[in-house]
This record gives structure tokens, sequence and C-alpha cells, in this order.
């Protein structure tokens, strides 16, 4: 007898009490999967074309009935918004396009009473050159004590006017700006490893570590759950600020420790910083955004006395091939084991192009593409992939939208771009905004349910039929795929929590593994392949064929399998 298995089953709505039951359990953080809010992007209260923290918090109710654990959102401090929000000018103070404290109150409050955690970004490395210390610094001229806070240097050559070192920014160009003294005259330089606009802290100081330790309570007494570092690995340069030698250094990020990057010193600050978060109940957390050489290296941000998880970031940029990734997931498996640290996985976040169009692409192309290439293949992979992510031990990150299948906007005209990295020249490529267009919530109006007037960034024509409201209730729908592989993860007892998978025999092309009475089975070939039937289909990212033993699997396409039912072959 033959029987045709759908894409995902009708989710069973889970109850407010069911979600607060799981979000309070004990080591939540390792098998925890976290819904990524890019604020000015998910959902616009008053109508100006900005999302904000009142429209997050309107929207709660959809991130509870998806079935996340928690909700990281991305900058919504006071800034002058150079870069997005990551150039913060008071760290104890919302932006007025985001709302105010009462707003975040608000916010936090609610979505605990719905069961879900909050996680603020935090932004250590660098402030906005609007920083009341910086502005000051500058202001008081060469001497100033507040010069100490930051990097200041005199320049070389002739009247100073090199920069001190040849370090390039992150966006392009020099990684140094010169000052105009107060008395008019080119004066020091300052270090940004990212926009002029973000003049990078210096750590050595002590008032820098004091500050943030006061920053950290701050919000912690407000009631989040924990912190997303942006730029973890950055916070302490190399002794002297030497020259790298090295006029391409942007290819050489994630491939060699650099003398801004990764170094040694940054892992005593957390060291201090995990003792303040282990003073407060409820096991808040710490999440590193560390870019390093190697899988092995991000393992020393998450040992037992450090941070709690740091990005997968390798995972990410592994190509939809299933030797690829399970390369990446062992050597991720084996890096994490030692320090008992839970694995992290994630596909997709606000400074990448979206898997489903990065997967609808030939491979090599790197994490930032300007191609929409196949978008029917891109979305195939894209939801094959996310399950395979879903059946992984460890955390999972979601980032907003994905759970729609929205492709990147690669199309965007250059005169509503607002990358900083996209005026630089050099760095970057500077596309990051085509992840970051308002999400579409209803088949129609002004912004698609964004808002009651338009979106910052421009939507495609067709993003309606993308939406929360089209997806709803659809057999098939992306949506409905996603709502249904995380009831399941709720319910199999398999899934989540772990540090290691029973890899399968499986055809080239095709990964397979089990975990306990759980095996998952992603066919990443362009062909169908056969299979053994592991017993009860629980999710399927497209349409399987099985009968009796055997199952069909179509190409870029992943299955998840119960065998604890009777008569399932194990």
């Amino acid at each position: 007898m033959s029987q045709q298995h759908s894409a995902a089953p009708a989710p069973t709505p889970t109850s407010a009490a069911a979600v607060a039951t799981v979000a309070m359990r004990r080591d939540w953080w390792r098998d925890a999967v976290i819904y990524q809010v890019y604020p000015r992007s998910f959902a616009d209260s008053n109508g100006d074309g900005m999302g904000d923290l009142e429209g997050v918090r309107t929207r709660l109710p959809y991130l509870r009935d998806l079935g996340v654990d928690a909700v990281w959102l991305s900058p919504f401090y006071a800034s002058p918004q150079a870069d997005a929000g990551y150039d913060v000018a008071d760290y104890r103070a919302v932006d007025p396009m985001f709302g105010n404290l009462l707003d975040a109150d608000a916010l936090i409050r609610d979505a605990h009473e719905l069961g879900l955690r909050i996680i603020v970004d935090l932004v250590p490395n660098h402030s906005s050159d609007q920083h009341e210390w910086f502005r000051r610094a500058v202001a008081e001229g060469p001497g100033s004590p507040l010069r100490e806070r930051y990097h200041f240097r005199p320049g070389k050559g002739a009247d100073g006017a090199l920069p001190p070192n040849d370090w390039e920014s992150i966006f392009g160009g020099p990684a140094w700006t010169r000052v105009t003294e107060p008395d008019g005259s080119p004066g020091e330089w300052y270090l940004h490893l990212f926009a002029p606009e973000q003049p990078d802290f210096n750590w050595e100081h002590p008032a820098v570590g004091d500050e943030f330790r006061s920053i950290l309570r701050f919000w912690l007494d407000m009631g989040v759950d924990g912190f997303r570092i942006d730029v973890a690995h950055g916070l302490v340069k190399a002794e002297g600020l030497p020259d790298l030698g090295s006029h391409d250094q942007v290819k050489l990020l994630g491939n060699d420790v650099m003398p801004f990057f990764d170094q040694e010193g940054v892992h005593e600050i957390y060291r201090q910083w995990r003792l303040i978060l282990d003073e407060y109940a409820g096991e808040r957390i710490f999440v590193a955004e560390a870019w390093t050489p190697t899988i092995e290296r991000t393992a020393h941000y998450v040992r037992p006395d450090e941070l709690h998880q740091a990005f997968n970031f390798q995972y990410l940029s592994t190509h939809w091939n299933a030797a690829e990734m399970r390369e990446v997931i062992d050597r991720t498996l084996d890096a994490m084991r030692p320090v008992g640290a839970p694995a992290t996985w994630v596909l997709s976040n606000h400074d990448v192009t979206r898997h489903a169009t990065r997967f609808a692409n030939p491979p090599g192309l790197g994490t930032q593409i300007r191609l929409v290439g196949d978008r029917d293949l891109g979305l195939r992979r894209a939801r094959a992939a996310t399950l395979v992510m879903l059946a992984l031990p460890g955390s999972a990150y979601v980032y907003q939208g994905e759970e729609l299948g929205l492709p990147d906007v690669v199309d965007l005209p250059d005169e509503v771009r607002q990358d900083p990295a996209y005026f630089r020249g050099a760095g970057q490529d500077g596309f990051r905004d085509g992840c970051r267009v308002p999400i579409p919530w209803t088949r129609t109006g002004p912004s698609y349910g964004f808002g009651d007037g338009g979106s910052w960034l421009p939507q495609p024509d067709g993003w309606g039929e993308l939406s929360v409201e089209a997806q709803t209730g659809e057999p098939g729908s992306t949506l409905e795929l996603y709502r249904a592989a995380l009831a399941v993860r709720r319910e199999q007892r398999d899934l989540g929590a772990g540090s290691s998978v029973e890899w399968l025999r499986a055809p080239e092309g095709v990964l397979a593994f089990r975990r306990g009475e759980f095996v998952c089975v992603a066919n990443t070939t362009g062909e169908s392949v056969a299979m053994p039937a592991y017993g009860r289909v629980l999710v399927a990212s497209g349409e399987i064929l099985q009968a009796d033993d055997e199952a069909k699997v179509p190409a870029d396409t992943t299955v998840w399998w119960t065998t604890a039912t009777a008569g399932a072959r194990a």
C-alpha cells in the first residue's frame, strides 16, 4: 500500500500555559529556538513606516503560536542610526523611533506572560560618535582623559597626516579617521573597525568595563533574559596596535587571528560578566557573535565560566551539500562537547542574504548575493535545510520572515539603500538591506500589514502572497511547515538537547542521522532517492511517497520519522 505524505500536517495550537511551562524549565537555552526580530522591519504600530517596540509587542502572540522559546531583539537604543542602531549613543535609553523605556518594559512583561523570553543586543565594541564620552573627548582636545576610553593616536608621517597603522575598516577604507581639534587644526586619529561613526572603545581602560557592567545590571533589572553580544571577538586589540601588512584584510576575516579580533584578553571580560549574570535568577544567558577562524576557537567563548552560546557561522556559510554539512556538524559537536556548551545552528540573520536566495544560486558566491537565482529551487532547499537545522542537537536561531520563505530583495534601487557598507566603496558588499525589507503580514494594504503607512524600505510586488495571512492554514505552506516542525520539536524528547548524532548509511548526497527514536533524512541531490521507511512520518519539507518499508524522497527534501510506532522499521 502506498501513502503520500505532504509537506506538513496541520499544527495543533499550543496553549499559553504549555509554552510557559517549556520556557521556564531549567537549561531552557540548551535546546531553545530563538527568533530574531529586526525591530525596524517587524511591525509598525504608528504608521510612520518604521517598525517599533509596540509593533513587536502586538505580534508576540504570533511568535508564541509559531512555537519559539525566546525573542532576540536587534538594537533599539538611542542612536543616530548611522548603522541601523549598532552605533549607540545611550545604552540606557530607547530611540524615539522605536518608543521609550515604558514600551520596552511592557514588551518584556507581555513576553513573559506568554512564556517567551527576551534577549537584547549589546554593542560593547564601539559606541556612536554622538555618545557623550566621545563628543566630550573630541571637544576637550588632546590630553582629554576621555580620549583614553577610545583609541586616539597621533598620526604618522609629516604633520601626522597618515593613519597610526594600516588597519582597514570592515566596511571598507582605513580603520582610522582624523579629528579636527577645537582650534581648527588637523589632530589625532581615532580607531573604528566599522563605520567612522562607530569609534572603538578601549577596553584596557577600567571605566569602560565599569560602564558595561552597569549597563548589564540596568537591563537585567528590567527583566531581560539575556544578551546577544555584538562583535564579541573584537573588544581587545593586540598590544601596540601593530601593522597587519596586508592590503586585502577583509578577505582574511574568519581565516586568521587578527590583531584586532579574537584576542585572548576578551575572555577575562566575559568571565567578569558571567559573575554578574549568575547573580540573577531565571537562567539569563549570553550569546556571542564571534567570528573566529575555526569552530574550535569559537568554543573558547563558551567555556563553563564564560558565555552560554556562540553563533555557528561556519554552519551558516556551508553549502547545501550532504558531505559538507556532515563535516561541519561533526566539527561543531566535537568542539562544543569538551566545554559542555550547546551547539547553535543558524541559516539567516540581518547581515547575510536570506538562505532562500543563497540556496537559489550556485555555491561559492558567499553570504551576500545580489542575484535572484532559481526561486523555486532556493525555497525548496531552504525548507529542507530548516528541518535539518531543527533536528540537530543544540539551539536554533530563526530570522524574522524565514518562516514565510522570504527571498532577499536583490533589486532595491540604489537611492533607497541605507547599509553604510554600501557607501564605503570597499569592504563588505553593502547589500544587507535586501534581508531587512519589512516583512508582510497581510495580502493587501499600504505595506502588507506591516503598518498603516508605507515601509522604510520598499516591499516588492507580490509580497502579500508570502504574508502570514496568505500562508496561515494553507497546507504545505512554509509557515505551516515551521509551525508543525516546531510543535514536533517540543513533543519529541530526542530533539533539541544533546551533543551527538548517530549517522546512518545513506546514498551519496543524502544526509541521514538518528537521535533516539527520531530519524532525519535530507536529500541534497537533484534526483529522488529510495530510502528505508524508518517509521511514521512526522514532518516532511516536500511530498514523499512511502510504500511498506521503502520511501521515495524527492530532490532537495528533508523528512522526519519516528520509530516509536508499532511495526516501524528501526
